[in-house]
């Protein structure tokens, strides 16, 4: 693997039973590079993420992550997975811990960090995410887009050297969707290597470097984001593209 790519994923395939989600992904994220992930429900868009950390185990090929090759049947995937910092769509955080504990307890466990020093980590992290003032709250006392700050804050604690982000905004209401993807803005200014699945179409489109499509197991189109979302080449990205972008269309009322 040459220095410059953080991820490279080779003909990944993932079946449930009879179901083939994955029918053979080629992706490569480069050190330093914001990767988005678009497509419909169904397109195997989170199972591909899922897939990086090894949270589902591929059917076939091989993923190499930070240098490691974590489709290796001897690979320590508990080591490996140190270096991949990934957030949910639900926010995950331990509900009887407070915001500090939340982001020291892996860091003690795993990281093997004296309590001072994963302190000093977590309240750097905290005020990265815009929360220092929130460092004793429980969970339950914060609202969704501060409960995912909490969450990116806590897999920033660890260091990572990718961060997997699985529609991160989906679960929060509108009006704290900012916070959110202001934060994850501020990283990619910073460097910070990431894979995005996300359905905020303005927000691949001007932090993504590079974009792929996704349908039906395939990725059908990827390219700078300003060509796959402005100029896409595929009949599929079109009608999708058309369709999530139509200041009409709106989701069904749940």
């Amino acid at each position: 693997m040459t220095d410059d790519v953080a991820v490279r994923i080779t003909g990944l395939k993932k079946s449930f039973g009879s179901l083939e989600v994955l029918k053979g992904i080629d992706a490569t994220v480069g050190r330093g590079e914001v990767v988005c992930v678009i497509g419909p429900s169904g397109s195997g868009k989170s199972t591909l993420l899922r897939c990086v950390n090894l949270l589902e185990e591929p059917t076939g090929g091989k993923i190499v992550v930070d240098g490691t090759e974590l489709t290796d049947p001897d690979v320590d995937i508990d080591a490996a997975r140190v270096r991949i910092g990934m957030v949910f769509q639900g926010f995950n955080l331990f509900s009887h811990l407070n915001v500090l504990n939340n982001l020291t307890v892996a860091q003690r466990k795993v990281l093997k960090r004296s309590p001072r020093e994963a302190q000093e980590v977590a309240l750097r992290n905290l005020e990265r995410v815009g929360l220092s003032e929130k460092v004793n709250a429980m969970p339950a006392e914060l609202s969704g887009g501060q409960q995912q700050r909490v969450a990116i804050a806590r897999a920033l604690a660890m260091d990572p050297a990718v961060m997997l982000f699985d529609e991160p905004t989906s679960a929060l209401d509108p009006e704290l969707v900012g916070d959110v993807l202001g934060v994850m803005r501020e990283l990619a200014d910073e460097g910070m290597t990431m894979l995005v699945v996300t359905h905020e179409m303005q927000f691949a489109r001007e932090v993504a470097d590079r974009v792929l499509f996704m349908d039906g197991g395939y990725v059908v189109e990827e390219g700078p984001a300003a060509q796959v979302i402005g100029e896409p080449a595929h009949e599929r990205t079109k009608s999708f593209l058309a369709r999530v972008l139509d200041p009409t269309h709106q989701r069904p009322a749940s």
